[in-house]
Order: C-alpha cells, then sequence, then structure tokens
C-alpha cells in the first residue's frame, strides 16, 4: 500500500469537510425555525437532535434535498408573494406570515399553525394531530394563535412571543 502525500491528505480532507458539512448541515432555517416554533422547549441539545425538527417538515426526504413537500413549497410561495407586495422578509417573517394565513399547506384538514402546535408534520397529509379539530383549534387559541410563533424580537434569542 503507498502512502499518501500530504497534498492528497488536504484534498481528501478538503472534500471531506466540504461534502461532510453538507451531510451534516443543520440549516440555518432549522435553527431559526425550532425555537420560534416551540419545538426545543425542554431540550437544551436540541440543536443537535434531528428529531426536534426533521428535514422532513419542509423537504420530502428525511435528508433534505431539492424536493420540497407542500409546506415548504407554501414557504417559497409566501416569499415570492411578499417580494411581489414590495417587502423583503427574512425566513422568520415568512415563516410567521405563512402560519397566520391559515392555509393547510397538506391539505389534511388541520391549518399548518395547528400542526406546527400539535407537533405533527404541516407539509405530510399522513401526519395529523388525532384530536379533534375544534377541540385542538380552542387550546391553539388560548396558548395565543398564531402570534405565538412570530418572529423574535431584536436581541431575543428567538423564541417567538410565548
Amino acid at each position: 500500500m503507498r502512502p499518501v502525500s500530504g497534498a492528497a491528505r488536504r484534498v481528501t480532507l478538503a472534500l471531506a469537510v466540504l461534502l461532510g458539512g453538507a451531510a451534516l448541515a443543520l440549516p440555518k432555517y432549522r435553527l431559526q425555525a425550532a425555537p420560534q416554533l416551540h419545538l426545543t422547549q425542554g431540550n437544551d441539545l436540541w440543536h443537535l437532535d434531528r428529531r426536534v425538527m426533521s428535514c422532513a417538515y419542509c423537504h420530502e426526504q428525511e435528508t433534505g434535498g431539492r424536493s420540497w413537500n407542500p409546506f415548504g413549497q407554501a414557504i417559497q410561495a409566501t416569499f415570492r408573494r411578499e417580494a411581489e407586495a414590495g417587502r423583503a422578509v427574512k425566513f422568520p417573517q415568512a415563516l410567521s406570515v405563512l402560519l397566520e394565513s391559515g392555509g393547510d399547506a397538506d391539505g389534511d384538514g388541520y391549518p399548518d399553525a395547528l400542526e406546527v402546535f400539535a407537533r405533527t408534520l404541516p407539509g405530510d397529509p399522513a401526519s395529523h394531530p388525532e384530536r379533534p379539530l375544534a377541540d385542538l383549534q380552542v387550546e391553539f387559541d388560548a396558548a395565543g394563535g398564531a402570534a405565538q410563533f412570530a418572529p423574535p424580537t431584536p436581541g431575543g434569542k428567538g423564541t417567538g412571543t410565548k
């Protein structure tokens, strides 16, 4: 077996960093959304735990990638609508606007904001709350409604308004 040269080792290391970073990435969107949606409560190590908010929240695959599920497509459409209206929004604002809209991206009968509140996937019609819609709506409204998913205030820690 031939010894590996220093240059080859550096190239291999650079490729591992570049490719491994994509595979291990916790995109900034996930890092922003998880606290804003109150998915991190009670888990001090949430940023290391993909179960807190998997890529399947917005993507068709658990590993992310280019294909977006209906909720991910709804976020993209929100960015477009806001831009067309002359409003430049960042991800937390777009997420809040989408959840305040009352839409049901996956068409399962539960509005996206209620699915987030119930910790089901708003982009997967097979993932929906088990409780009746009316009961969940009462609890959601009592907890602050969609306003609880508002973007963090400047200088805040990204925990919305709850």
